[in-house]
């Protein structure tokens, strides 16, 4: 398991196209991803309604959570992803 916190540099925040493709990111891999918001907040990264109901803004902070055979390579593209500045 692999945890990392990371900066949402996407400039529109995370609006329904960047999630869509977000989740699209994560779905590649087997290894299980979570976005984390705070202490309580805790979302399926492969899963569209949990990554909209964060609402996150460009420039706040998650800690991105990978689990399984592929979760390096999963833990870098989702950190490509959301240090893209569109």
């Amino acid at each position: 398991m692999i945890s990392k916190e990371m900066t949402v540099k996407l400039s529109g925040g995370m609006e329904a196209r960047p999630v869509a493709v977000l989740v699209q990111v994560a779905s590649q891999f087997d290894s299980s991803i979570y976005l984390q918001v705070g202490e309580g907040k805790k979302v399926n990264a492969k899963s569209i309604m949990g990554m909209m109901s964060l609402g996150l803004g460009a420039g706040e902070k998650v800690t991105v959570v990978t689990d399984g055979v592929d979760e390096a390579e999963a833990m870098d593209n989702i950190e490509l992803y959301l240090g893209k500045d569109e």
